[in-house]
């Protein structure tokens, strides 16, 4: 058997909480982490004789993300119920999408190094979330918990629910197809995207097969997969798991399973629903939404220049390469940055080297976003400028940075109180050059007999002298013409 005998098959199913300011079908206002069971009413907890209300922004939000996923709009599109029991579904079945989704056919380009990856759309469809389960008991799971309680707040949330073609082949573009929707996703504003709040949430479907083939093999499905890290590792353990089982001639079940990060493994839930299991019917209490050509265009008109354009034009316009571009687009927060930084410092390759430099390291570290940094663009841009004229080296700019990130002061109080100006003056940097000469006559000797790398040394030495002050392009200067002319 050879590694390449199989090939695996995946496709994602992406639900997204909306940031509207009330329910997809009721006028409760959106939560989260407040009092337990607050924000419900009559309606989001289903009782006898409520009629739901469609939330209009919820419909314009939808209609955004179907379009920059480059999906068909449907001029009529309509809501279904798919009927199951389970705690958190205080009506027994949940409004939702089937067979007239809102959006069809789109798709998503992911750049994986050597090659792109373009990921089929199947559908962008509207639903309602449920409410949340708090399993009491050591760990949290069902399996082990006491008992368990129900808060019904995030019942009715507006759900978008992105279902992919089965065209992504490695658990590594699984985690980057999530990745760059994410972010596309907030270059739009329609949610915060947070999945560590369960904002954005994942379910992966996985089958293998022979290198060569097309039939599909038999799928289980990875449910509520919170986290990119939960995704890859989720995904590369069933595929091993299948492969296995595949080896040994042993079928695969289709089933549900959950991804336990503690043991880096999955482990069946149930068997796997169809269809058929959710007796889907017209939800008879909302009319068919009819979407008017000119409202959809003007939706179109509100999106804004998104990721892969943006890296587009600053190759283009910019200079950049595509992986320095790619970095400044790939997150939105940092493409903002970039651009309020170029309008103060037109030196486009220098900002991107320090946003993925020194400022990333940082924010890396102390586990802050760029917005959430308190160096701001102008800070940033003075301090360039001041590199830029000589008043303090590259190598103090480091120190100065790094009291920029953790204080948020400008980089001119900085440099005035740690006395961190650049020594620029030819006549103090003289004395100096001379006095690191006279103390280390063996380098110099190396130097004026041929050995160039000594000054290298000798340079170091003024530099500790100055402690790092001394403008290092004059030291240069003048270390070489006293060298040569003794």
């Amino acid at each position: 058997m050879t590694e390449n005998k199989y090939e695996s098959v995946i496709g994602l199913e992406t639900h997204l909480e909306l940031s509207t300011r009330t329910k997809m079908f009721c006028g409760c206002m959106l939560s989260f982490g407040e009092e337990k069971n607050k924000y419900t009413c009559e309606v989001c907890l289903g009782h006898p004789g409520s009629l739901p209300v469609l939330n209009k922004k919820a419909v314009e939000y939808a209609t955004k993300i179907a379009l920059a996923l480059n999906c068909h709009v449907n001029d009529r599109t309509i809501f279904h119920r798919k009927n199951y029991f389970y705690p958190d579904m205080p009506k027994n079945y949940q409004i939702s999408q089937y067979d007239l989704p809102l959006g069809v056919g789109g798709h998503l380009d992911i750049e994986m190094g050597q090659y792109t990856r373009r990921v089929g759309i199947t559908r962008v469809h509207m639903e309602e979330d449920t409410g949340k389960l708090i399993h009491l008991g050591t760990t949290g799971r069902i399996s082990e918990s006491e008992s368990s309680i129900v808060d019904f707040n995030r019942a009715g949330t507006p759900l978008i629910e992105i279902v992919t073609e089965p065209d992504i082949r490695t658990p590594e573009e699984a985690r980057e197809y999530v990745e760059v929707l994410r972010n596309l996703l907030l270059y739009l504003d329609v949610s915060n995207c947070s999945m560590e709040e369960g904002s954005l949430r994942c379910d992966a479907n996985v089958s293998m097969r022979l290198v060569g083939e097309s039939a599909l093999g038999t799928k289980t499905e990875i449910k509520n997969l919170n986290s990119f890290k939960f995704l890859q590792k989720g995904l590369e353990y069933e595929v091993k798991r299948q492969k296995k089982l595949l080896d040994l001639s042993k079928p695969v079940i289709q089933q549900t399973r959950h991804y336990d990060n503690n043991s880096d493994t999955t482990k069946a839930l149930r068997s796997k629903e169809e269809a058929h299991d959710y007796r889907y019917f017209p939800e008879p209490d909302l009319v068919p939404i009819l979407m008017d050509a000119e409202v959809v265009e003007n939706i179109g008109k509100s999106i804004p220049e998104l990721p892969a354009e943006k890296s587009k034009r600053y190759q283009k316009d910019l200079g950049l390469t595509p992986y320095d571009a790619g970095f400044m687009a790939g997150d939105v927060g940092i493409a903002s940055y970039f651009d309020k930084c170029l309008k103060c410092y037109d030196n486009a390759k220098t900002v991107a080297n320090w946003i993925m430099g020194d400022f990333s390291a940082l924010a890396n570290k102390k586990k802050v976003t760029v917005d959430e940094s308190k160096v701001t663009p102008e800070n940033l841009c003075n301090m360039l400028k001041m590199i830029d004229s000589g008043k303090i080296s590259s190598k103090i700019a480091k120190t100065v940075f790094e009291e920029m990130f953790d204080t948020g002061s400008d980089p001119e109080s900085i440099i005035g109180e740690k006395g961190l100006e650049q020594i620029s003056d030819s006549g103090e940097l003289e004395d100096v050059v001379e006095q690191v000469i006279a103390d280390n006559p063996g380098p110099a000797g190396q130097y004026r007999e041929g050995k160039k790398k000594a000054i290298g040394f000798l340079i170091g030495q003024v530099m500790a002298k100055t402690r790092g002050k001394a403008n290092p392009k004059l030291v240069n200067e003048i270390m070489t013409k006293k060298l040569e002319q003794e």
